[in-house]
């Protein structure tokens, strides 16, 4: 176990994280980056909800960064209820519960990742990024279930409704991996844990790649990424509070969008732009929120594995 941060001289650049304090920055800048494109129906610069702005998810990701600099010195869930409380010192606002379930497995492997002897190149350090996590989410305890179950009580997102098993307002029985094996068909959060995270390792992180080898900047590269995911599989946080018919009809927009071009031509961006219109309501029911959490994790995977720079494969 990475008890202490190590120190190198590449460990504060934006190449490939050389220690757990690196990694917990590049988790930061992945909240960063995520929140500042201009996702459709999600807040942006410029683009706030009635409740949540702009600054509040920058404040967010600033928080975060201690915690998960030490997410292989603690439990699972002890790092992610810390992350959530510390958000919630900063904004009454359910900024990053999702964000935070996905980046904290994710920097517990990545933090266990450097004691590994890996080769240096982009493929097999993502490969390995993936076996790790699995290792990571496989040996969660009903402890972590508990501390999972309090974060999202605090946070409270929306439209969450209840459980005939394994109900977050009651005390778990059950390790957390399980208790997101029996979420898996209604929240695609439980389902990336219940996958091995699917949808950042299948279709995010490799849509951004490619975004990023063909010379979009970051934050082109992002939106269609997410639009990518959301195209691949309707947003359960829509489902869930706007009902399946809205979900799959807002994942046919994004269909729509990338069919047009996307953010490479004039007519996609026009997609994209009405599509964020058509979006938005007072109550926010079309909000893609968790699509936006698996690119915000996509983005992460994507900076562990191939640095700031798409052409650092030495790095």
């Amino acid at each position: 176990m990475t008890t202490v941060a190590r120190e190198s001289g590449r460990g504060a650049s934006l190449g490939i994280p050389r220690d757990a304090r690196a990694i917990a920055a590049t988790a930061q800048l992945a909240c960063v980056l995520e929140v500042n494109a201009p996702k459709p129906g999600n807040v942006s610069p410029g683009r706030p909800f009635a409740d949540m702005r702009h600054e509040d998810f920058l404040a967010s990701a600033a928080v975060i960064r201690g915690p998960l600099a030490g997410a292989d010195t603690r439990p699972l869930g002890e790092t992610i209820w810390m992350a959530v409380e510390a958000t919630s010192r900063c904004t009454r606002a359910n900024t990053n519960l999702g964000i935070v379930l996905l980046l904290a497995p994710l920097a517990r492997a990545a933090i266990r990742q450097l004691d590994a002897q890996t080769p240096p190149g982009r493929e097999e350090r993502l490969r390995r990024l993936r076996v790790m996590l699995g290792d990571v989410l496989a040996e969660t305890t009903v402890n972590d279930a508990r501390d999972v179950y309090r974060a999202i009580r605090l946070a409270n997102p929306g439209g969450l409704g209840s459980a005939a098993d394994q109900d977050v307002a009651d005390e778990p029985t059950v390790t957390l991996i399980e208790a997101m094996r029996l979420a898996a068909h209604r929240d695609g959060i439980a389902r990336e844990y219940a996958t091995t995270f699917e949808q950042t390792f299948d279709f995010g992180a490799p849509a951004l790649r490619r975004a990023r080898a063909d010379g979009l900047a970051w934050s082109e590269a992002i939106v269609e990424t997410f639009l990518t995911v959301l195209a691949e599989r309707p947003d359960t946080h829509i489902a869930r509070r706007g009902g399946e018919p809205l979900a799959r009809r807002v994942s046919r927009l994004a269909a729509e969008a990338l069919s047009a071009g996307g953010v490479r031509s004039d007519a996609g961006r026009r997609a994209a732009a009405a599509m964020d219109s058509t979006l938005r309501d007072p109550r926010n029911l079309a909000n893609p929120g968790t699509t936006a959490d698996v690119t915000a994790a996509a983005v992460f995977v994507a900076l562990l594995t191939d640095g700031w720079q798409a052409d650092q494969e030495g790095a």
